[in-house]
């Protein structure tokens, strides 16, 4: 088969990217390997119709390209649960406390929480996010981790504690095991705030569902979308590239678009393109997580003055958060995947219901549905969230997210950090290059 551009991957990338491919009079085929469109943003739907996000679900403040074409789909953006009334909930040493801002530390803690937050928010106001290897001390602080940096300026255990709580709720790696350089470019890019803020990066979200925005792309797109046509192998050549499924069908094709996930796209052969944009590809990583959605009839912890977001120190699930009414989400991070990969599912079951009542109370032992996403095991994403090491930054160097024609890329992997703003902007970006360039 013949077309002008092939986009591997109908998750958010891959639709922005061939949505205005097509606006534009291209002939572009989407070639995705699921039966499905949206990638990692998936919903189902409850008996009485409220929508359940098994994927991604917010978006924050700065994140423009999300927030132009949700406006463009006539969609409509609310607050998400940051702004909620109550109380967070931590869960330490056997003990539930209903406290905000870390509310379990010592004032003298606290004070040094907030020293090191300062300390940190500055350098990151000396990183440029789009360009972190032009830093002059780049080297220096990618090699080392968050929490060696933080014990290096003196943080006190109840600090780095915060912080590994808070990286466990949002499904990141450890910042035992997460390059500084990484986390500074990515504050930078929120505009150097701080430490992670869900004000910053997650305030609202898709009254309609994040699913949403995806299955109206792929409704425009219709019949451009391949469905259940997994890619085996890339050829790419500015004379006339290829693109073969696993079933043998074969599309020629003058571009080459890949929205696949870093996992996934490892499984692909690739040839004619260089060797240094393949290493810089292969060289990323994702974290292993898991999403967990509870739905229950009402939002009874309200009652409780709890908010529905919960930090936990121990068990399976690193935190919680209110998704929509009467529906709390939940993620499990990489450090918990073995132990949550291992139990047997109606067991699982039991012991996720037991956490969540260990934070919420014993109402909480009833929930109408459980949902379990194991996004880690998904052979088509094999991950979650993008994870950086100390050192990947550097390894994987200044061709990140950068396109390499008639070979372009786009996804949440190759932007500062796998959120949906990158897919859109990435996805988006790349069917700029590809328009300039004819």
């Amino acid at each position: 088969m013949r077309h002008e551009v092939a986009v591997v991957g109908a998750g958010l990338a891959g639709l922005a990217c061939a949505r205005d491919l097509a606006a534009a009079g291209v002939d572009v085929v989407v070639l995705e390997a699921r039966g499905r469109a949206g990638g990692r943003v998936e919903q189902t739907h409850m008996p009485d119709g409220r929508s359940v996000q098994l994927g991604g679900e917010v978006i924050g403040e700065f994140h423009w390209a999300y927030r132009e074409l949700v406006a463009e789909l006539d969609l409509t953006l609310e607050p998400a649960f940051p702004g909620l009334p109550g109380s967070e909930t931590h869960r330490l040493d056997d003990r539930t406390l209903v406290v905000d801002d870390f509310g379990w530390m010592s004032s003298n803690e606290r004070e040094d929480y907030l020293r090191v937050e300062a300390l940190f928010s500055h350098l990151s106001k000396t990183v440029d996010p789009d360009d972190p290897w032009s830093h002059p001390d780049a080297d220096k602080l990618d090699s080392i981790s968050v929490s060696a940096w933080m014990r290096s300026v003196g943080a006190v255990p109840a600090t780095l504690r915060a912080r590994e709580m808070a990286m466990r709720a949002l499904a990141a790696e450890s910042p035992e095991r997460t390059s500084l350089l990484a986390d500074l470019r990515k504050e930078a890019a929120a505009g150097s705030v701080g430490f992670y803020s869900y004000d910053a990066w997650e305030s609202h979200r898709v009254a309609e569902g994040s699913a949403r925005v995806a299955l109206l792309m792929a409704q425009s797109l219709d019949s451009k979308i391949r469905y259940s046509t997994p890619v085996r192998s890339i050829h790419v050549d500015p004379h006339g590239s290829h693109v073969v499924s696993h079933q043998g069908e074969r599309f020629d094709v003058d571009a080459v678009v890949s929205a696949v996930p870093v996992g996934p796209l490892r499984d692909i052969q690739f040839s004619g393109v260089s060797t240094a944009r393949l290493e810089s590809l292969s060289n990323q990583r994702h974290a292993l997580a898991a999403k967990v959605v509870f739905a229950y009839d009402e939002p009874f912890w309200e009652t409780n003055g709890q908010n529905g977001s919960a930090y936990s120190a121990d068990g399976l699930m690193g935190g919680t958060w209110s998704q929509r009414h009467g529906v709390l989400s939940a993620l499990v991070p990489p450090e918990r995947i073995g132990p949550f990969a291992a139990t047997a599912g109606s067991q699982l079951q039991h012991e996720l219901i037991s956490e969540m009542v260990d934070l919420f109370g014993r109402q909480a032992l009833t929930p109408d549905r459980v949902f379990v996403r194991n996004w880690f095991s998904d052979p088509y994403t094999q991950g979650y969230i993008t994870a950086w090491r100390p050192g990947d930054v550097m390894r994987v160097g200044p061709l990140h997210g950068t396109h390499e024609p008639p070979f372009y890329v786009c996804g949440s992997d190759q932007w500062v950090c796998g959120y949906m703003e990158g897919a859109i902007r990435t996805g988006r970006g790349a069917a700029s290059a590809i328009l300039g360039s004819r």
